[in-house]
């Protein structure tokens, strides 16, 4: 099996096409042959805000086999016309290494793997449903928090990702290896604060944490590979 995410930035003009797939495409990703779970995702204005970024957009995608994915990314003709339509798209393949909680009611992540031991450059996922009570108080407290892992020591990209505006929210982060990524986790006094009060005050109705070892990486984010020098 194998994990993928795909980081879609939009040719101009292609904004109110990408929108609309957000309805449609579901339907289309459905009956993808080795597919077995799959999110579009959209993103925030300036990486992690509550608005939508309406040029930018994620993909998701776990996979039977390293094959099946080829297949969709080279032949699929919804996958064509985002590559059509793009300015740049940079695909990650991805094997987890941790992941518990819950996207949807199962967790898609929970599967064997054979990836490498040796320390590499690593991605993290955190995904929450929000509350609706809880809303305000978690985009007062946990937006400026994530904003803040784009700028910690060792991190390559990091972007908030959505199914939903508001209240179903994500954030995706590479790290160039888990010594860096954990350095973070532990010692930011902003982030262990965010994690207590995310227990004080169950903010979530379901949450996912996830961790990978990046495999490799194709394409271009913001007009580069951010992994390109430690392959």
């Amino acid at each position: 099996m194998l994990t993928t995410l795909s980081i879609i930035t939009l040719a101009p003009g292609q904004a109110r096409w990408a929108l609309a797939q957000m309805g449609t495409a579901p339907r289309a990703l459905r009956p993808v042959p080795g597919l077995r779970f799959q999110k579009l995702l959209g993103s925030g204005a300036g990486g992690f805000g509550a608005l939508p970024n309406l040029h930018r957009y994620g993909f998701m995608a776990v996979w039977e086999s390293a094959a099946a994915a080829e297949e969709f990314f080279q032949a699929h003709p919804l996958w064509q016309q985002y590559r059509h339509r793009a300015a740049e798209i940079w695909t990650a393949r991805l094997a987890p290494l941790k992941a518990h909680g819950l996207w949807d009611g199962s967790n898609p992540f929970d599967y064997e793997t054979e990836a490498p031991a040796e320390d590499g450059p690593v991605a993290v996922l955190t995904r929450a449903s929000i509350r609706w009570l809880k809303t305000p108080r978690f985009w007062r407290y946990v937006a400026p928090v994530s904003a803040t892992v784009a700028g910690a020591p060792g991190v390559r990209a990091a972007i908030g990702l959505g199914e939903l505006p508001v209240v179903r929210q994500a954030t995706f982060s590479l790290w160039e290896s888990a010594r860096a990524m954990q350095e973070y986790a532990y010692r930011s006094p902003q982030h262990k604060e965010v994690i207590r009060l995310t227990r004080q005050e169950k903010w979530y109705g379901e949450e996912l944490f996830a961790r990978f070892r990046v495999l490799g990486a194709e394409g271009t984010w913001d007009g580069r590979n951010p992994l390109a020098d430690l392959s």
